[in-house]
C-alpha cells in the first residue's frame, strides 16, 4: 500500500506504507544512530515526535522486548529507507513490521532519507502527516500542519504512582555482563574527588544509597544503572511535590529525560526550585538538565533541527576530555544565561559549542544535556553514575 509523507513546507514523499494504517501529524525529527531503533521506539523523548532513521537498513537484528526503555512506544510514526523484513539475530523475538503494528504506530518505508533530512536541516525542524490516503488535498492539510503543536506531553509518559525499585531487580541484558565498577584512578578529576570524600579512596564499591528519580519520561536505563550500583530506587511520578519526595529522606535526587519544551513545565520548575535548595545532591540528565537550569533563572530555546543520535561529542571543560554521547534533544540551555555565582557550564558540544553540562556552585548538584546511561550507546560518560553515588556517600557521612 501507498503511504505519503506531507511536510509543511509542501515537500511530499511516497514511499510504503508500514506498521499500523492511520494518519498521523506530528513533528518530523530525524536519528542519525545506526543500532538502537528499538530504544529510539521506546524512549518517552519522542512522544510527540516522528521518527526519521538516517541509517539506511532498519530492522536488521529485530526485537527483543528486554531491551525496551519502557513499557511502550512513544513516537506517532516511523520513516525509514528500507525496513528488513527477515532479520537475523538469536534474540530476536519479533520483527519490527509486526512491533510497530503491535504498538500502533504507522509508518513509511521507502522514503529517501538523506533527502528529507537534508531539508531538514536547511530549514529545520517541522511538521508533517503520514498518510495512506491518496486522494489528499495540500490546500486542506497544509493549514492544520502549520497550526499543529507538541504540548502536555510529559503528562503522557510520566507514571502514574510512586515505585520502589531494589538493586536486585536491576536488568542485565546479556548473561556474559557482569557489571564494572570504575577504580579511583579511572575516573576524571571530579568524580575522583567525590568518590575519595565518599568512601575511602573510592576503590570498593558504593551500595546503600537511597535515590529518588523523578520521571519526567525515564529510560529504564537510568534506573537500571543506579540499580546496577547498589542503589534503591524510588521513582516518582512528575508532578509530585517536593515535600512528598524529601519527606522520603533521599541520600540523592535524580532528574530523568523527557519530551517536549522544557519552558512549558511551569509547575515542575516551582517544585525543582525546592529541591535544589535542600542540599540534597542532585544529578539531571537531558529535560531534566534543561528544567533545572530553568529553576535557577536560565534561559531555553528551541533548536534548528536538535541533537538525536548516538555519536555526538562532548568536551569536559574542567579537564579538555572528549567523550562520544548519545543524545536525543530539540531545546537547550542558552548558553550564558545562568548566573554565574549560580553555575557554570562544565561541557560543550563540540561540533556547535552548545551547553551540554552545568556545575552548580556551592551545591552538590550538576547536570548534563546527553545521555550516560544510553543503551544501545556509548559507555563513555557512565563514570557520571560513580560521581552521583560519591557525592551522596559523602553527604551520607557528614550526617
Amino acid at each position: 500500500m501507498k503511504a505519503f509523507l506531507i511536510l509543511e513546507d509542501g515537500n511530499v514523499f511516497t514511499g510504503t506504507a508500514i506498521g499500523a494504517r492511520r494518519e498521523v501529524i506530528s513533528e518530523i525529527v530525524f536519528n542519525t544512530s545506526m543500532t538502537g531503533y528499538l530504544e529510539v521506539l521506546t524512549d518517552p523523548s519522542y512522544a510527540g515526535q516522528a521518527v526519521v532513521m538516517t541509517y539506511p537498513l532498519i530492522g536488521n537484528y529485530g526485537v527483543c522486548y528486554a531491551d525496551m526503555e519502557s513499557a511502550d512506544a512513544w513516537p506517532d510514526a516511523y520513516i525509514v529507507r528500507e525496513l528488513a523484513r527477515l532479520p537475523q539475530n538469536f534474540r530476536s523475538e519479533n520483527t519490527l513490521e509486526a512491533f510497530l503494528k503491535e504498538r500502533d504506530i504507522p509508518g513509511i518505508a521507502g522514503v529517501d532519507t538523506r533527502a528529507l533530512t537534508k531539508i531538514l536541516r536547511e530549514k529545520g525542524t517541522m511538521n508533517g502527516m503520514v498518510t495512506t490516503n491518496e486522494a489528499y488535498e495540500l490546500e486542506e492539510i497544509l493549514p492544520r500542519l502549520k497550526e499543529y503543536r507538541v504540548t502536555g506531553v510529559v503528562d503522557r509518559v510520566t507514571c502514574q504512582e510512586k515505585k520502589l525499585c531494589r538493586p536486585e531487580d536491576a536488568k542485565v541484558t546479556d548473561e556474559s555482563y557482569k557489571p564494572q565498577y570504575l577504580l579511583h584512578e579511572m575516573l576524571p578529576q571530579a568524580g575522583r574527588n567525590q568518590m575519595a570524600a565518599g568512601n575511602k579512596g573510592g576503590q570498593e564499591r558504593l551500595t546503600g544509597c537511597r535515590v529518588a528519580l523523578m520521571d519526567f519520561g525515564a529510560k529504564a536505563n537510568i534506573a537500571d544503572s543506579l540499580m546496577r550500583r547498589g542503589c534503591e530506587v524510588t521513582v516518582y511520578p512528575a508532578f509530585t511535590p517536593a515535600e512528598e519526595v524529601l519527606a522520603g529522606n533521599p541520600d540523592g535526587i535524580m532528574l530523568s529525560n523527557g519530551p517536549g519544551d522544557p519552558a512549558e513545565c511551569v509547575s515542575i520548575i516551582e517544585e525543582l526550585k525546592k529541591l535544589f535548595v535542600s542540599g540534597v545532591p542532585m544529578f539531571g540528565i537531558c529535560l531534566g538538565h534543561q528544567l533545572l537550569a530553568l529553576a535557577n533563572g536560565a534561559e531555553t530555546e528551541k533548536m534548528k533541527y536538535g541533537h538525536r543520535g548516538a555519536n555526538h561529542p562532548v568536551k569536559d571543560l574542567d579537564t579538555g576530555k572528549v567523550y562520544i554521547s548519545t543524545q536525543n534533544h530539540g531545546y537547550m540551555v542558552v548558553d550564558g544565561s545562568i548566573p554565574e555565582e549560580i553555575g557554570k557550564t562544565s561541557f560543550i558540544n563540540v561540533n556547535d559549542g552548545t551547553v551540554e553540562g552545568i556545575r552548580y556552585a556551592k551545591r552538590p548538584v550538576f547536570t548534563v544535556q546527553f545521555h550516560p546511561e544510553a543503551c544501545a550507546g556509548p559507555q563513555d560518560t557512565s563514570y557520571l553514575f560513580e560521581e552521583f553515588i560519591g557525592m551522596m556517600a559523602k553527604k551520607k557521612q557528614t550526617e
